[in-house]
């Protein structure tokens, strides 16, 4: 366990910004031989730095053995396929990106993006700690290395001769519980003329549309532009462009170059900071005041799954993600108010969600069974769901989502 001090700028942590109790890892799948066995549990106690700001769990868990056997593959979600094709499209024509260039993703999973740039013709490396979803990259040709990134990988990959014309950064940088050594590391190995993208949840929408269930123990950090341009530029780097996404409720996307780079500071990145600001992310108190919120979520979810069932309505879930663990366990919902749920990922059907122990099935299962109401716990993707599963709606079933509000949706 690592001291309660800040992970960027060492101050001690005293401020809670919401304590969701303890919940165990949360793409800990149990198998069917795990069920009757005890299962670890961690806190999930989220602090906010009253120095820099940094909303931040402890790392209670070691990386190496969260992404040990990570069971989450990027190419099983249509629409971040489609979006990760539009980013390799996009950098390839604003960057003149050819034969001769770079591509590196760090926390590069199945091989999603970069099989985008490869068929471009681009040479590319990935670089990933889990080394069984790294493989699935490698068997598709794509150069990986497995490895957790920071100042002494870059060094080595760099040493090799190395150095990226653009390094991808997505939806990683919270994962890391070495923030300095991790962004150390795009010093290195970044062209002097290069640039680096970060994408990341928004923490702006995570207060607002009060999206608790994204905490886990997987993420160490919570992001917003107003510390991020202090982190960067502690490390010699800094943020020249943003971008809004509609990916995972709402993130931005950070175009980082070289602080001696030419590239110039785009009026988006004020645009941002001055949003944020708006909102309160420059004040302890919005941190403060997060916790009532996530408490009026719980209660309106468990007051409707109870209601359901007292009405001899059933109730299944779609999907598996981390998010809906988090959700489930901070709730207390187990089989007894949500049956069963399923998932497109065959590596997470037939095995149950940590800690509450629902089973996980295929898609089909909602076909089969024709529950009331289905609850989509990748909420992020709603509509992609909604589209898949047309034919709940055949027999009357409807599909709810509990974040941001309780809605059964039209």
């Amino acid at each position: 366990m690592s001291s309660n001090h800040c992970r960027f700028c060492g101050a001690g942590l005293k401020q809670t910004f919401v304590d969701l109790g303890r919940s165990p890892l949360a793409n800990s799948f149990l198998s069917a031989e795990d069920i009757g066995r005890g299962e670890l549990s961690y806190p999930l106690h989220v602090y906010v730095c009253e120095q820099c700001l940094l909303v931040q769990l402890q790392e209670f868990e070691r990386a190496e053995n969260i992404f040990r056997d990570y069971l989450y593959f990027s190419s099983y979600s249509e629409s971040w396929l489609r979006h990760s094709r539009n980013y390799a499209d996009q950098m390839i024509r604003r960057y003149s990106l050819g034969e001769r260039s770079l591509v590196v993703e760090i926390a590069s999973n199945d091989g999603y993006l970069l099989q985008y740039f490869k068929e471009a013709g681009i040479t590319v490396l990935g670089v990933e700690p889990a080394g069984n979803v790294a493989k699935v990259a490698q068997d598709k040709g794509i150069a990986t290395e497995v490895a957790f990134f920071g100042a002494e990988t870059a060094h080595r990959l760099a040493s090799d001769g190395k150095n990226a014309d653009l390094m991808a950064a997505n939806n990683v940088l919270a994962h890391v519980p070495n923030l300095n050594d991790f962004v150390a590391g795009f010093k290195i190995l970044l062209k002097t003329t290069g640039t680096a993208t970060f994408e990341f949840p928004h923490l702006l929408n995570l207060i607002k549309e009060r999206q608790f269930d994204t905490i886990y123990h997987e993420h160490f950090s919570y992001l917003s532009l107003l510390v991020l341009e202090k982190v960067f530029a502690q490390h010699g780097l800094r943020v020249y462009h943003v971008e809004l996404l509609p990916t995972h409720g709402g993130s931005l996307r950070l175009f980082v170059c070289h602080d001696t780079a030419a590239f110039a500071r785009s009026g988006e990145v004020d645009a941002i900071l001055k949003s944020e600001r708006a909102a309160g992310l420059d004040r302890i108190d919005t941190y403060a005041n997060f916790s009532g919120a996530v408490v009026d979520v719980k209660c309106d979810l468990l007051n409707f799954l109870i209601e359901a069932r007292r009405s001899g309505k059933s109730v299944v879930g779609y999907g598996a993600p981390a998010k809906g663990n988090t959700l489930l366990n901070f709730c207390g919902v187990g089989p007894e108010l949500l049956a069963y749920t399923v998932d497109i990922s065959p590596h997470k059907q037939g095995r149950y969600v940590p800690g509450v122990q629902i089973p996980i099935y295929p898609p089909d299962r909602i076909l089969e069974t024709k529950p009331d109401y289905v609850v989509i716990l990748p909420w992020n993707i709603k509509d992609e769901v909604v589209e898949r599963m047309a034919q709940v709606r055949s027999w009357g079933g409807k599909f709810v989502i509990a974040i941001p509000a309780l809605t059964v949706l039209p």
